[in-house]
């Protein structure tokens, strides 16, 4: 198995083809400046996608948040990612947290949100950028830059209307509200609240059903959903024929169609 990835911020656990990777830096709220959490999540992202025992990627946060996004003290005092003129703050983005989206985007496997607090800022953008999300009922989301005047750097603003349409994203991007869990839901954010403690068990539990599936086979289909959002049908169907010999010349297609047979055989 490919080694896993030093972390300074977070904690990796690998178990059943199912990686979780744990926001750990409570003292923070998990904000992904100020910290070590963008070179963490960046490098899981790469980790992932060259181990081929990982079949579903969560994401999750230890303490009371999910994550806050960018830290406002550094933002306050115009340090850290946040010094420098109208050229160096760019190429801050450019070179920090704009990096997580890109990262989280090439992912191979499916990207599980686990949000057991607030997830504010780019902390939403983050919870945004999986594939799925779950939430505790303690869970809240808010778009806030523009309350601190600031745009949504990270990428918020591309994903989210992708998520939810143009108006509703627009609405909750300019007037900077926050929405709890249930909320959240009704607009197509989450896709399930739960008890907190019973966020974690489902969440693996729905890892686990996409874990068992064949692997190589779910890696392509991912990759499939993503091109589909940008691909004209007919080339998209050249795309699945390819795909589609590759998979029925894998030996997981056969074992797994030898494993439905013997299950019909059994009713």
């Amino acid at each position: 198995m490919l080694q896993q990835p030093h972390l300074k911020d977070a904690l990796l656990n690998l178990e059943e083809r199912v990686a979780t990777l744990t926001l750990n830096r409570h003292d923070l709220r998990n904000a992904l400046t100020g910290s070590n959490l963008i070179e963490d999540i960046v490098a899981v992202a790469e980790w992932v996608n060259h181990c081929d025992e990982v079949s579903v990627l969560v994401i999750t946060g230890a303490g009371s948040a999910f994550s806050a996004g960018g830290n406002i003290h550094d933002m306050a005092e115009r340090g850290g990612d946040f010094a420098g003129d109208v050229a160096e703050c760019a190429d801050r983005y450019r070179r920090g947290i704009q990096r997580i989206p890109l990262a989280l985007q090439g992912v191979e496997v499916p990207i599980i949100a686990a949000v057991n607090g607030p997830a504010i800022g780019a902390g939403f953008d983050l919870a945004n950028m999986a594939d799925i999300r779950i939430a505790s009922s303690k869970a809240k989301f808010g778009e806030t830059f523009l309350n601190l005047g600031i745009i949504p750097g990270d990428g918020g603003a591309w994903l989210m209307q992708r998520l939810i349409g143009y108006q509703r994203a627009f609405e909750l991007t300019l007037t900077g509200r926050v929405i709890d869990a249930g909320e959240a839901q009704e607009l197509g954010i989450v896709m399930e609240v739960t008890a907190p403690e019973a966020l974690m068990s489902r969440t693996m539990a729905l890892a686990a059903r996409m874990a068992a599936q064949p692997p190589k086979a779910t890696r392509l289909t991912k990759r499939l959903m993503k091109m589909a959002q940008k691909m004209e049908l007919k080339e998209f169907l050249d795309l699945c024929a390819c795909f589609q010999g590759m998979c029925h010349n894998e030996p997981e297609h056969l074992e797994a169609v030898n494993r439905m047979i013997a299950q019909m055989g059994q009713r």
